[in-house]
């Protein structure tokens, strides 16, 4: 056999043994795919009613009188007064949306708090939505579904009447995403605990009156040894500095230090030790609220700058003429659109009490990557006026880029949709 002969004949059994395995990876593919990873079964869509409009026109009210008017004031003081916004929020009734009547809450589903974050991107900036969203959807979850009645009684009730501002302590300089690798400790003394550390990246850290704080209570595994603890903020031996950021200005960010803090130990939400669990449940409300936002937030921002785009010239014609302009905001809005569809189909599944771990990590992911995309492209549009604080883009282009570090970065999206597929390494042990 001459060489180009054998080289032919080899050539052909490696490719079909090329092929043969290729059909085994498509079978197992599709096998393991519809085992572990369909989720075609969940509900597409919601469905808003008369009662979500007047929700919505409620939140614009309060908007277009109590906010608006003073964002620009607020962006320049780099703080906005937390406790009158709360409050007028919290009369309406719409800091407690999904929250238990008994607690002052509405009782209603998940789909009024879409509505109610959808109306929050009216706001002329992203830090008091954020704040909002702090306080309602990341440092009360844990409490409002697990937290013992006195607990509830004491700190949930007035944070739905806007009379306690809240927030949430997971981060801190050693460990932001990496939550099990948090080192501030809670040890139990007596009836009390005695906490010793430090949080970091903390919103409305400097108006709140307490914090849902995430501590080591005991020795032992990493996921097994943390508590969630309701932390009155007037204690002795708390103090804080406050952070400057590059956008969000107008809600308040600071790190926090504490310097054997005494609490009862009644303030433990839930079972001790299962704080770790407790926090991954209320990461689900935690990123859902960060993106139900971008949607129409990104609409927003697309239509503006149309706007602006028809009435600004160039070479004699508005500038929207120009194909590549108006085709960028046909394939910017199409993105939007498939971002929305996502979101609600993970509302859908919260309504339906269904995990929905995987599809708020994909959301998370894709609306942090694209309300980059969509600010960054339309400012471009803008020229040289986008590049001023003068109008709306240059503060999104700013506030919006933190949604792809904050709650969970990009990358811990991506491990996480990766362990949901199955394809995510196993730490190899030291």
């Amino acid at each position: 056999m001459g060489f180009l002969t054998f080289f032919s004949v080899s050539q052909g059994s490696i490719r079909s043994k090329m092929l043969k395995l290729a059909r085994q990876c498509l079978h197992l593919s599709q096998k393991n795919f519809a085992k572990s990873f369909h989720t075609s079964n969940i509900r597409s869509a919601l469905v808003f009613t008369q009662e979500h409009d007047e929700l919505r026109k409620t939140v614009q009210k309060i908007i277009e009188k109590d906010i608006n008017p003073f964002v620009d004031e607020w962006e320049e003081a780099n703080i906005y007064p937390a406790r009158e916004v709360f409050k007028k929020l919290g009369n309406a009734g719409l800091l407690g949306i999904t929250r238990p009547t008994e607690y002052g809450g509405l009782g209603l589903d998940y789909s009024f708090t879409v509505a109610f974050i959808e109306e929050l991107t009216k706001i002329n900036c992203h830090g008091v939505p954020m704040s909002i969203a702090v306080h309602t959807d990341m440092a009360t979850p844990a409490l409002a579904k697990f937290g013992s009645e006195e607990l509830r009684q004491e700190f949930l009730v007035p944070s739905i009447a806007g009379d306690r501002v809240s927030c949430v302590g997971i981060s801190e300089v050693q460990a932001g995403s990496d939550v099990a690798g948090i080192a501030t400790k809670a040890v139990r003394q007596g009836d009390d605990l005695i906490i010793n550390g430090g949080k970091m990246w903390i919103t409305n850290g400097a108006q709140a009156d307490w914090m849902c704080l995430l501590a080591n209570t005991r020795e032992g595994p990493p996921h097994k040894n943390k508590s969630l603890i309701c932390v009155p903020l007037d204690l002795p031996g708390i103090s804080f500095q406050t952070n400057k950021k590059l956008g969000t200005c107008s809600s308040d960010n600071v790190q926090f230090f504490f310097d054997n803090v005494r609490v009862p130990a009644k303030n433990i939400i839930g079972e001790e030790g299962m704080g770790f669990v407790y926090q991954m449940i209320q990461f689900q409300e935690e990123r859902m609220a960060g993106v139900i936002g971008v949607a129409p937030g990104c609409t927003r921002i697309i239509q503006e700058t149309i706007e602006y785009c028809k009435e600004r010239k160039a070479f004699g014609q508005p500038i929207i003429d120009n194909q590549v302009i108006h085709y960028t905001f046909a394939e910017l809005q199409t993105e939007v659109e498939a971002l929305k569809s996502l979101v609600y189909r993970a509302a859908a599944a919260m309504i339906d009490g269904e995990d929905v771990t995987l599809l708020a990590s994909m959301a998370k992911l894709k609306g942090g990557r694209l309300v980059r995309e969509v600010s960054d492209k339309c400012l471009q549009f803008w020229g040289g006026m986008g590049y001023t604080p003068e109008v709306n883009i240059s503060r999104q282009w700013r506030d919006m880029r933190l949604l792809s570090i904050a709650g969970g970065s990009d990358e811990i999206m991506c491990a996480i949709i990766c362990k949901y597929m199955g394809i995510l390494p196993k730490l190899k042990s030291k």
